[in-house]
């Protein structure tokens, strides 16, 4: 059970000791089999240490209330750095090894291309400015999690004020709109400070290290071991060309479908004039009905999810509190995942359910590599198991939404394209960010209103003065948390897709097959292995993307409005 596992704040000194005696011995090793055997050694100590970080992330997170998982916070804010670059010692052998072709031979070359990448990312020269970054990113965790906003007669935290924004009341949805972006407005010149302190500190890192500046840092720290920036960049143009029109088809269709002259910002989340399709019953429910849907999916997933409710290894309920988000992690020795979300009663619960579980799904069939880096691929994989989990288990939402299931389905779907655009704005906007670090928190808001017209243009902030400022990002963690994953979210998503046409639309048989595949190699293999591992169109053959794009919209299009009444 998840409250039995044992958190214990490492002593350092001693494990220093007895982590550079054993990479010694694998430095000094004068066989291949006594290399091995002292590498197994280094991985089995390295688990036990990102199992203490990763439990101590994780209570945290569930109550960043709790004093004394605070005082952990802030003692991995500081020291895990100094962790990271201890193990880069054992990086530093590993590539020196004269062993490595034989290694090469039996380890996956993605554990040799993260080495080289965390060799260049750290050293002694960055340890105090990542200790300050963590730092930093723990205000702005905490000042999200300290949201508790009076509307409607209670208190609520973000997650449960953002509820209402899909509420048929039109007064009601705008209203909590606003209470949500006061939120932010008067926290503004501290979430401005925030973001300031990060941009330098980053910037520092980068120019410490010999990078030009932070973005080809943040390509580094996301392992983009098998594309380039500039592929990203004309991924991003591709989108603003052939998605956002399409988008705008669909947003002309809502507009329509709720009888209004104009769509509004505060109008967006409402698909469905009488309200968007909800989960049937509360969190203990959906978990019930997922189960049943895991068995039915596959012997697999069933016995997984089925270890998951056992050990309760899943934390869904909103709290006050509470980190906001959701997210998986993999928690090393104990060798099983944790699912963190923030229900708040709309179909986002079983979105993040479905999604979580792609991830805990993945990490559980991975969990025969031993190297605690590659369990979890870089996350421009991992978001193609989460995001494709959320396509594949559609023949069962009428678990979760009865009737409704089609109109779940649809506005899915329609959110999945709609997404693409957001994503690759994020990206664009770190990039813009971080070649211009000397720019002053209003050029950071101008840039990213700027930028919003053209991927997002149906974003009307006429009746938002804040939004209109430029401040929508605020609530975007992963720009704070960890800069430069969100266009990994893009290139999933299309990858994600490919799997919903092959499950859904041909029925394609081999879809399962391949979806297995791709999570049982964990990060033993690049993005683009990967993709070609699952059947999958690389996200940068556009003509590929055109022809998927096309079935998209074909699908969305044979759906009449009278089908969605």
């Amino acid at each position: 059970m998840f409250s039995d596992f044992l958190y214990e704040r490492p002593d350092l000194a001693q494990y220093k000791k007895k982590f550079e005696s054993a990479t010694q011995t694998f430095s000094t090793a004068k066989n291949y089999t006594n290399a091995k055997h002292a590498m197994k050694k280094l991985n089995a100590m390295r688990s036990e240490m990102t199992k203490n970080m990763k439990l101590a992330y994780i209570r945290h997170s569930i109550n960043t209330k709790d004093d004394f998982y605070n005082q952990e916070n802030e003692f991995w804010d500081h020291h895990e750095p100094l962790v990271d670059q201890l193990h880069n010692t054992f990086y530093q052998s590993l590539l020196a090894s004269p062993f490595k072709t034989d290694l090469l031979n039996d380890y996956p070359e993605t554990l040799f291309l993260f080495a080289e990448d965390q060799l260049a990312l750290l050293n002694e020269s960055v340890i105090e400015l990542k200790q300050k970054e963590n730092e930093v990113v723990s205000r702005y965790t905490q000042l999200i999690a300290s949201a508790e906003l009076l509307f409607d007669g209670k208190k609520c935290t973000l997650s449960e004020l953002a509820a209402y924004f899909s509420q048929p009341d039109r007064e009601l949805r705008k209203t909590a709109q606003e209470a949500y972006i006061q939120f932010f407005s008067e926290h503004e010149s501290e979430f401005d400070q925030i973001f300031d302190q990060l941009v330098h500190l980053r910037d520092q890192q980068a120019k410490n290290l010999g990078f030009a500046n932070y973005v080809e840092y943040g390509d580094r720290l996301m392992n983009r071991w098998s594309y380039s920036r500039e592929q990203l960049q004309n991924f991003r143009r591709f989108i603003i060309e052939n998605v956002v029109p399409i988008n705008q088809k669909l947003y002309k269709r809502q507009q329509e479908r709720l009888d209004i002259a104009s769509l509004e910002y505060y109008d967006l989340p409402l698909v469905y004039p009488k309200g968007n399709p909800q989960p049937h019953g509360d969190a203990e429910t959906l978990v019930h009905e997922a189960k049943k849907m895991y068995h039915e999916l596959s012997t697999e997933t069933g016995e997984f999810f089925d270890q998951m409710i056992a050990e309760q290894l899943m934390d869904l309920i909103s709290r006050p509190g509470k980190q906001s988000g959701g997210y998986c992690e993999y928690i090393d020795e104990v060798r099983m995942p944790f699912i963190f979300a923030n229900f708040n009663g709309t179909s986002d619960d079983v979105d993040v359910l479905t999604h979580e579980t792609g991830h805990a799904f993945q990490s559980y069939l991975s969990r025969w590599i031993e190297e605690p880096e590659l369990v979890f691929p870089t996350s421009d994989t991992a978001e193609i198991h989460s995001m494709s989990m959320e396509f594949l288990t559609w023949p069962w939402m009428s678990n979760f939404f009865g009737e409704e299931s089609k109109k779940y389905q649809f506005a899915h779907l329609s959110s999945a394209l709609e997404f693409l655009p957001y994503g690759a704005l994020v990206d664009h906007f770190q990039e813009k960010v971080y070649s211009h670090p000397e720019w002053t928190p209003t050029k950071r808001k101008n840039c990213w209103r700027k930028l919003e017209k053209l991927y997002c243009p149906e974003r009307d902030y006429q009746t938002s003065e804040a939004l209109a400022r430029g401040i929508y990002w605020y609530r975007q963690g992963h720009i704070f948390e960890v800069p430069f994953y969100y266009i990994d979210y893009t290139l999933a998503q299309v990858c994600a897709l490919q799997f919903w046409q092959r499950a859904i639309v041909e029925q394609d048989p081999t879809t399962w097959t391949d979806y297995l595949a791709i999570c049982r190699i964990g990060g033993s293999q690049t993005f683009l292995e990967t993709v070609k591992t699952g059947h999958l169109a690389s996200p940068f053959d556009q003509n590929k993307m055109k022809s998927l794009l096309a079935v998209v919209d074909n699908y969305l299009s044979m759906i009449t409005e009278d089908d969605l009444r």
